[in-house]
């Protein structure tokens, strides 16, 4: 994504349609915008062909997006169960670990970095009926690798909105969900986590069109993303416009939730009526 800003901003910088882009290097003006967005792997030769199209000729700068180009086509970690999660998940996933905060809104259930592996395990099987044991563990692994970003030395902000019915919904037996509350009475006490509980008292809120993620990174060249998961697919928003309106709605869900301190407290209350 950081490589395809880039070379959109030195494209625009010289006035070159996409179209013509895409001529210089045999390749469509949908290729090109797909480059642009980060959504494809990128060819050394292709972005040779685009910097000189562009009319960069200095050779630091050069070396230094073909090295970008290298790194981007190097498979993450994920990558290695790409057998047990849906096509659309691995892109989530590198996001998720690119990202510098991370602000949330969930209501279906605990969000998975911040699962326990009981609860995580049952969460999975609830989605997955059917999946063998191996497929189960393999999908509870990978959730486990995803939340040492949490607790990295360089570890993202992590904001979310939690709403009473995620916490209440039980995911396991009752040894899983008093294990899950206090682990979210644990985690919400670090420095890099902000938790905070939507009451049912409360009433209607902004997030009433359900969950969603609002992905921000440390590149000024990047834009903030929203993450929409689907039953069978999912959606990436960069649009400014539509970026803007789930912004609004996590600040609203912010200010109208009770803060961490009153929040843990909730969370101590349900624990003890369990």
């Amino acid at each position: 994504m950081l490589l395809g800003s880039q070379l959109r901003r030195l494209r625009e910088a010289r006035g070159i349609t996409r179209e013509a882009a895409g001529y210089s290097i045999r390749a469509s003006e949908s290729k090109i915008s797909r480059m642009e967005l980060g959504r494809v792997s990128f060819k050394t030769r292709d972005v040779e062909d685009l910097l000189t199209l562009y009319g960069i000729t200095d050779e630091q700068e050069r070396a230094s997006l073909l090295s970008l180009a290298k790194e981007a086509n190097v498979a993450g970690w994920w990558h290695s169960y790409s057998d047990v999660l849906p096509n659309w998940f691995p892109t989530y996933v590198g996001l998720e670990g690119a990202a510098s905060a991370i602000r949330v809104y969930e209501v279906q259930f605990v969000h998975g970095l911040l699962q326990t592996p009981e609860y995580a395990r049952a969460v999975v099987r609830r989605g997955a009926r059917g999946a063998s044991e191996a497929d189960v563990e393999r999908r509870v692994t990978l959730r486990l690798e995803r939340q040492k970003y949490l607790v990295a030395e360089n570890a993202p902000q992590f904001h979310i909105v939690l709403d009473e019915a995620a916490l209440r919904r039980p995911y396991g037996d009752r040894a899983v969900m008093r294990g899950q509350l206090q682990h979210l009475i644990d985690m919400s006490e670090r420095p890099n986590i902000r938790l905070q509980v939507m009451p049912f008292g409360f009433g209607g809120h902004s997030g009433e069109s359900g969950a969603f993620t609002l992905l921000s990174f440390p590149e000024s060249d990047l834009s903030d993303v929203v993450y929409l998961e689907q039953l069978t697919s999912a959606l990436y928003l960069d649009k400014p416009e539509d970026v803007a309106q789930y912004e609004k709605a996590i600040k609203e869900l912010q200010q109208d939730s009770p803060g961490p301190d009153e929040s843990r407290d909730v969370l101590r209350g349900l624990l003890q009526l369990i």
